[in-house]
């Protein structure tokens, strides 16, 4: 069976710092025409940082589309010219103050594949130790770090103060290594 759909048409929406968006018209396998809301975003990465002592690195901070504060792993768009390891490296920095002795793909990923192209490559990080050198943070980015163990972060997840996507993903990953 025939699965994908031929681009007739991609008008442009918005152009944005972060996003761009376009309207897609597509044909359909069996010829019909549908519109398609497609949404351009960088790739990025998320790290699940472990400390020595088994707790995990999250971050709170503000999110706008959702108009709270949410509880996640240290994460970041991938720049020009970085690979997705270079990106995670420099986040860690960036966001926690911390490098890795250690530094290991768990996977990657699709954020939102049913309107965004947002591929996510999920690290661990382990044998950390601080930085000898901080990189500037972003200055948009308010973040308030904090350390959870295992248990606290399932507990996060089961109770809904966990509720960011690649944050859920790595705790599940981190519990699974723990079994």
């Amino acid at each position: 069976m025939e699965l994908e759909e031929k681009v007739v048409k991609n008008e442009p929406r918005y152009n944005g710092e972060i996003i761009d968006v376009y309207q897609q018209t597509v044909k359909l396998p069996n010829g019909d025409l549908a519109n398609r809301d497609v949404v351009l975003h960088q790739d990025a990465i998320a790290v699940l940082a472990i400390t020595d002592d088994n707790k995990a690195l999250f971050e709170k901070q503000w999110r706008a589309p959702i108009k709270k504060v949410t509880i996640e792993i240290p994460a970041g768009k991938v720049e020009s010219g970085e690979t997705a390891e270079v990106t995670a490296v420099r986040e860690l920095n960036e966001e926690t103050r911390y490098q890795a002795g250690e530094l290991k793909r768990i996977s990657g990923f699709y954020s939102t594949p049913g309107f965004a192209d947002e591929y996510m490559t999920l690290y661990m990080a382990t044998n950390l130790e601080p930085v000898k050198t901080e990189l500037p943070q972003d200055k948009d980015e308010n973040l308030q770090l904090l350390e959870l163990s295992l248990k606290e972060a399932l507990a996060g997840v089961a109770d809904g103060s966990i509720e960011d996507a690649k944050t859920v993903l790595a705790i599940y990953y981190w519990q699974s290594l723990n079994k």
